[in-house]
């Protein structure tokens, strides 16, 4: 594998990133709403020319609510589910027709899309940012994958959650122990406990934010957790030290539903090639024909400060 910079994008968080920014009256000539395809562009060559990664990949949710966790646990992603069974459409159906076009426009840039069955965007990058030898910059809006820092291998998370891809949050242990008081190591386990509503993730009665650093903080993990709430010796509060016991299972079962896979596909080469003059060719024409104007030029150019 290089060992230069890997750029890792969690393509869902990103393009619903940008229909929801830019606004839906730019269309292509024809009509089509081409916001979220103009702004995933942007983002790209502002991510190219920021962080001039030597490979780019896009992780895909080839399965964005894979069997194996619904049946660890039910509510996950429950409230994201639509009448056919499949994730509710909340954009009036404008974002759906432009993932297509994203996928195309990516092709046409040397920027591989990444899926695989019963797997996750997060799965891919868990697998991604395991397999190359030097430093992973992982571009996110979704906090779960604070479990991948990791600073010994120079993998951290370009957060756009609050400031979005121009003004991220780099997210390494320090930002981590800043913001959570916990280490990237112990996430999966302050996540189970805290929860995540907006994945149907109900986290342990009581244990927020501020409990969960505490007990991290005084037993490591989990493991050490659970161990303290059934020695009547420990600590723990009795409140707090019931709702552990009470949420046993859940705590089994949560535990696999938040951890990342680490084997979720094969490891590739993904170095960025500089595009000829035809594939730039190809891919302008592209840009025209979908009206998505300057941001064409502007992915281009980043890109080839990257490669």
């Amino acid at each position: 594998m290089p060992n230069g910079r890997l750029l890792l994008l969690d393509s869902a968080s990103l393009y619903f990133r940008a229909f929801f920014g830019v606004p839906d009256s730019l269309k292509a000539p024809d009509g089509t709403v081409v916001n979220a395809l103009r702004g995933m562009l942007d983002f790209i060559a502002t991510l190219s020319t920021e962080f001039k990664p030597t490979a780019i990949v896009a992780c895909w949710d080839d399965d964005w609510r894979p069997q194996w966790r619904v049946d660890l646990m039910d509510t996950y992603k429950t409230h994201r589910v639509g009448e056919d069974g499949g994730e509710g459409d909340t954009t009036d159906g404008l974002l759906g027709p432009q993932v297509p076009l994203i996928a195309e426009a990516l092709a046409l840039l040397g920027i591989p899309r990444i899926g695989a069955a019963g797997a996750e965007a997060d799965d891919i990058i868990g697998t991604l940012s395991g397999q190359w030898d030097g430093p992973v910059d992982v571009v996110t809006g979704d906090r779960d994958l604070f479990q991948l820092v990791d600073d010994s291998r120079s993998v951290r998370v370009i957060y756009t959650s609050r400031g979005g891809v121009g003004n991220p949050d780099l997210v390494d242990n320090a930002w981590m122990r800043e913001r959570y008081s916990i280490d990237s190591s112990q996430y999966v386990d302050f996540a189970v406990m805290r929860g995540d509503p907006s994945d149907g993730i109900p986290g342990v009665p009581g244990i927020g934010d501020k409990t969960g650093a505490v007990l991290l903080n005084e037993f490591g993990d989990l493991d050490g957790i659970i161990a303290a709430a059934e020695d009547p010796s420990s600590s723990i509060k009795p409140r707090v030290r019931q709702s552990l016991k009470d949420s046993a299972d859940y705590i089994a079962a949560a535990r696999t539903v938040v951890a990342v896979k680490r084997d979720a596909c094969e490891a590739s080469a993904w170095t960025l090639e500089t595009l000829t003059a035809d594939q730039q060719a190809t891919f302008r024409a592209f840009a025209e024909r979908w009206g998505i104007g300057g941001a064409a030029e502007r992915v281009l150019e980043g890109l080839a400060v990257s490669s």
